[in-house]
């Protein structure tokens, strides 16, 4: 059983690397990596312009399982791991923020889905 854990991290791992690298890209900065607060964790906290995005990243075997496995209950960790980032940056604080998926299907391009879901400030 743990040596399965320890390949689903490991695979969750390079799908970070990749949609990290698909985003930049795009034209998105890195400003934090697996962001941990008291109030739960985010993916990737990115930036593009005065726009800061909170990313969830999400490893399935389609586009449709990746958006349906972000749970009511993970976004509001989500949000609420945003709300502390936001707090501490001055610059998240007087921009605009949003939440993002990036679905990295198996074999595929990975998919980039923005205002995924509303956060809670």
């Amino acid at each position: 059983m743990r040596r399965n854990r320890q390949k689903a991290e490991k695979h969750g791992h390079l799908a970070e690397t990749l949609a990290l690298w698909f985003l930049r890209f795009k034209g998105y900065r890195l400003l934090a990596r697996r962001y941990k607060s008291p109030a739960g964790e985010v993916d990737l906290i990115m930036r593009r312009g005065q726009t800061t995005v909170f990313v969830e990243v999400k490893a399935r075997a389609t586009l449709d399982e990746a958006v349906i496995s972000v749970t009511n209950y993970q976004s509001r960790r989500i949000s609420g791991a945003a709300a502390f980032y936001t707090s501490r940056d001055p610059q998240a604080a007087q921009g605009f923020c949003r939440f993002d998926i990036v679905a990295v299907p198996s074999y595929l391009w990975p998919s980039h889905i923005e205002n995924a879901f509303e956060g809670i400030f």
